[in-house]
């Protein structure tokens, strides 16, 4: 039932008043600044859990992998916007993209994937998930994120930054090697993203409307999501300015904002026991993210004249190594079990306990 889609009427009521009330998103108090990201943050996630609704119906539809590479194209292009429109709020430097990046993997690689591959575990003893598709994810991420967030360290160019012409370099070989991977994976060698077996355990009947109806519906829940994504870049740089909290927090509150729909959806799969589905979502939605919105960011900076730093420090270089060894162990067998969801849960606490403590 159309009905059901009542909440367009707030969320396009609450998009059109802060796109033509310049003072909504004004803040001068951390109360009115607490206020206006709280609704804000609340509108932005009924949009984007809608847009998972819709984009599991589309998956049902589909098949795989051309569901969840719906909601990952839907879910890039919301993450584009945002860092976009609160990078352009910023400062002439630029620490934001590498921030969100890390924060992607580090939400991804080890809270989504340690919660899902928990629960699980805890289900039913252990998953399986198909292996040939797991490492094609990982052998265009890894290599791809020390590209883009360890090697600038090391480069002549000052301050962790890249030149022009690696800049360049950066954006076609990331754009290339992405459009090469879903070939691969929607037409060459779409089997590699199917599970070989799984028993689907769905409580509930889909929502199996026609696929044109829930894309539609699909569209209409992002548009107000990237309208507001500028809007509530103002109290998050109010608040983190106000509060002296550590820079790579925005990072983290964009990333963590922009992945709720994706880390929903990968949950919910793992628990009906569609894992395959989950870790399409999952390691697609940091290869989506690293392969788009770095080429994005990097034209922003050239066509506005700022400093985009990408090179990490020190200490999350180590984490970023971590992750990326753990990530291997996790999907090199086809099988997983509660241990391995308990590990990355760890090294998210560790992350969350660097990000405090700084």
């Amino acid at each position: 039932m159309i009905t059901r889609e009542w909440p367009l009427l707030p969320v396009y009521a609450t998009a059109g008043a802060f796109l033509f009330f310049d003072r909504l998103e004004s803040v001068d108090t951390a109360l009115r600044a607490a206020v206006v990201f709280a609704w804000l943050f609340g509108i932005i996630l009924w949009s984007a859990f809608a847009v998972v609704r819709h984009a599991d119906a589309l998956a049902e539809i589909l098949g795989e992998p051309f569901g969840t590479l719906i909601l990952t194209f839907a879910i890039t292009a919301i993450e584009v916007m945002m860092i976009a429109a609160v990078m352009l709020k910023g400062p002439e430097v630029s620490t934001l993209a590498r921030d969100t990046m890390f924060a992607v993997i580090m939400i991804v690689f080890n809270g989504m994937a340690g919660l899902a591959l928990l629960l699980g575990g805890l289900r039913y003893h252990e998953q399986t998930y198909n292996l040939r598709g797991a490492n094609a994810f990982l052998a265009v991420t890894i290599p791809l994120a020390v590209l883009v967030l360890v090697l600038p360290n090391f480069t002549e160019a000052p301050g962790a930054t890249l030149s022009t012409l690696h800049e360049v370099f950066l954006i076609v070989m990331s754009l290339a090697l992405y459009g090469v991977f879903v070939a691969i994976q929607t037409l060459r060698h779409r089997h590699y993203f199917v599970a070989e077996e799984e028993e689907p355990k769905w409580p509930g009947m889909p929502d199996l409307r026609p696929a044109y109806y829930h894309g539609t519906l699909l569209v209409l829940y992002i548009v107000p999501i990237i309208l507001l994504a500028k809007s509530i870049a103002v109290p998050i740089h109010y608040g983190v300015s106000v509060a002296g909290a550590p820079a790579a927090l925005v990072g983290f509150v964009v990333a963590a904002l922009i992945l709720s729909p994706e880390s929903l959806g990968a949950v919910r799969a793992a628990l009906a026991n569609q894992l395959q589905r989950s870790i399409n979502l999952l390691l697609g939605s940091v290869l989506a993210s690293i392969s788009l919105t770095i080429p994005a960011v990097l034209v922003i900076g050239m066509l506005t004249g700022r400093t985009v730093i990408l090179g990490l420090d020190a200490v999350d270089v180590v984490m970023l190594t971590l992750t990326l060894g753990m990530t291997v162990l996790t999907y090199g067998s086809g099988r997983t079990n509660i241990l391995l969801g308990a590990v990355h849960l760890l090294l998210f606490g560790a992350y969350i306990a660097l990000i405090l403590d700084r």
